[in-house]
């Protein structure tokens, strides 16, 4: 059986000028448009394309591959509004629709919202929603300490950034676990912190116990190597000062620092810290 919205691997059947038929069993005959058929592709091959319907709601195959598919959360930029709702680009021909009553807020042109995609079950159309609450999974989460996870960044609180675990849960970020840029849309590496007894998840982008600390001494590395090699940091610093630079608590660098050390990484002066050739 096809899935609309995401790859699939099918047959082609059928050679025209305009493409080629590719076998959609019982959804018959499915074009990929020529401009997508390459010149080793021959009847009887199977070809991995991604299925949309075009403007007409035609089913139609391409070898593009959109920004995301059906069943995922992403960021995307609105390209136009009207009477029917918003529009996003995902890469594709066909501009992905977010109807009014599937817009948490009013979507505005030239803004980015973070949507999940999916097929409606009444139109069978791909569309988006910027509701995500009720694409999320609402059974309890079964997470351990020091899990690591894949995160998107999808909302900014009073209380630091609301991120997606795993395309299924909600999880918290609060700004001491935060360092660097940190934007809505970005994906990346995290880190189970704490699950609450309410069932809310905690965060961090450092790995806890010992791996926090070789994360934490990869920061130090890095950052010496954003100021030629050299910082103007040591035991006597203040917490402040160590916060401000490298994000981190005075006791984490003091670890850091001896860990890289003793690996002849850096070498501790009077009033820094070098790194070594």
């Amino acid at each position: 059986m096809i899935k609309i919205g995401a790859y699939n691997e099918l047959t082609i059947i059928k050679q025209v000028d305009f493409g080629v038929y590719l076998d959609g069993q019982e959804d018959g005959e499915i074009l990929l448009p020529r401009r997508y058929v390459t010149d080793d592709m021959k009847i009887g091959q199977t070809v991995v394309v991604f299925l949309y319907c075009d403007s007409e709601d035609r089913l139609i195959a391409t070898t593009q591959k959109p920004k995301a598919e059906v069943g995922e959360f992403t960021s995307l930029k609105v390209v136009d509004t009207n009477r029917a709702g918003a529009f996003l680009d995902w890469g594709l021909p066909k501009d992905l629709l977010v109807p009014f009553n599937q817009q948490k807020t009013p979507m505005k042109e030239g803004y980015g919202y973070i949507v999940y995609i999916y097929q409606d079950d009444i139109s069978e159309r791909l569309v988006a929603s910027s509701k995500l609450d009720r694409f999320l999974d609402k059974e309890e989460a079964n997470y351990k300490v020091g899990d690591k996870v894949d995160l998107l960044i999808a909302e900014r609180s009073d209380i630091g950034f609301k991120a997606i675990i795993n395309n299924k849960h909600w999880g918290v970020l609060f700004p001491s676990d935060v360092f660097g840029e940190m934007g809505i849309g970005k994906r990346c590496k995290g880190y189970i912190k704490q699950v609450r007894e309410d069932g809310k998840i905690d965060l961090t982008l450092t790995q806890i116990g010992y791996g926090k600390i070789d994360s934490l001494a990869e920061r130090v590395v890095q950052t010496l190597k954003l100021h030629q090699g050299y910082l103007q940091l040591s035991d006597k610093s203040s917490p402040e000062q160590i916060a401000k630079i490298l994000k981190m608590s005075k006791a984490n660098f003091k670890k850091a620092i001896g860990q890289l050390y003793r690996k002849k990484v850096i070498h501790i002066e009077n009033n820094g810290i070098r790194l070594n050739e």
